[in-house]
């Protein structure tokens, strides 16, 4: 339910400040230039967000958090925008409109604050339900860290906090600028740590109260970062609890938000819908569910929203609902 209020993606804000926040720390002294190559580096992975000028429905599912998410992209990338970056500063200098303030650019250091800018994004993008294909080309296999919801007002408080308060001390020539910086990337790193527990402890807790050794997705929530929505397998399927609160769970098959179909063979369907392969390539927690005609309409339930089913949810008209029991 509530990821699907979200985006796909980790908002391009936070990975920005995590950007800026590094340059503060010091990184941004390491060379001219610093800052712009490490948040834009810090975003080149979302250059695969151009596909939606080409594709259509539901097929962006199988191209986004791939490719440019994948080893030999975050080592490609940085150089390309290394060597633009290079490029402006000389061009800069031909025009004789350089800052005279600017550090000498040093093409090494420039290239590697583009790497370390760029290695930031899928660590960020991991943190959500949402996955990333960390191995790509290699290997199609999802990653899921299951920690923070996609837009997290708190996160963006750390950062923007600690990234003003240092720039607030290096205006008044203040000698350990950096410092607030540090302590920001510390208390980021801090409250990803116990997210993540969080998650840890509610998993297991919700396979205890049920018996299940496997099977339960705890889906971050949007502002109350300490709760769960907790996503459970039973019959092949995902069912979606109406309570996020563990302490309901042992009531749980009687609070069913959705009855779904069984999931149907769609290995033939899937051959002639480019959309629906797109989907099932993405597809983590399947949930099937009978449309008012008859038919099927998948749905994922980290994402579940029937009023919104352009973007996470295929309709087949042609196939039909087989119920659950």
């Amino acid at each position: 339910m509530c990821g699907a209020l979200a985006s796909e993606v980790m908002d391009n804000l936070t990975h920005s400040l995590v950007g800026a926040v590094m340059g503060q720390a010091g990184l941004k002294r390491t060379t001219g230039l610093a800052m712009p190559a490490l948040i834009i580096g810090a975003n080149l992975p979302d250059v695969d967000a151009a596909c939606f000028f080409w594709l259509e429905g539901t097929e962006h599912l199988a191209f986004r958090r791939g490719i440019t998410h994948g080893p030999p992209a975050l080592v490609l990338l940085p150089l390309v925008l290394a060597g633009l970056l290079w490029a402006f500063d000389r061009w800069q200098s031909k025009r004789g409109t350089r800052p005279e303030g600017r550090l000498p650019v040093r093409f090494g250091w420039l290239y590697a604050m583009a790497f370390v800018g760029c290695l930031s994004h899928p660590f960020f993008d991991w943190l959500n339900v949402y996955g990333i294909r960390l191995l790509e080309p290699f290997s199609s296999q999802w990653f899921y860290g299951d920690t923070l919801f996609i837009i997290d007002p708190w996160l963006w408080a750390m950062l923007i906090g600690s990234v003003w308060w240092s720039r607030r001390r290096e205006k008044a020539e203040t000698v350990k600028w950096a410092r607030p910086a540090q302590v920001g990337i510390a208390a980021v790193l801090a409250y990803i740590g116990v997210n993540w527990a969080i998650t840890q402890h509610v998993v297991r807790e919700t396979q205890e109260s049920l018996g299940l050794s496997e099977g339960v997705i705890a889906n971050p929530r949007p502002i109350i970062f300490f709760d769960r929505e907790v996503l459970i397998r039973d019959n092949g399927v995902w069912w979606l609890t109406l309570e996020s609160s563990t302490s309901q769970l042992r009531e749980f098959p009687n609070k069913l938000s959705v009855l779904p179909c069984r999931i149907p063979d769609l290995s033939r369907e899937r051959i002639k819908n480019s959309e629906l392969d797109a989907f099932l390539i993405w597809w983590r927690a399947p949930m099937p569910e009978r449309a008012e005609d008859g038919s099927v309409i998948l749905y994922d339930a980290r994402f579940y929203d029937p009023r919104a089913r352009d973007r996470f949810s295929v309709a087949l008209p042609d196939v039909r609902c087989e119920p659950l029991p």
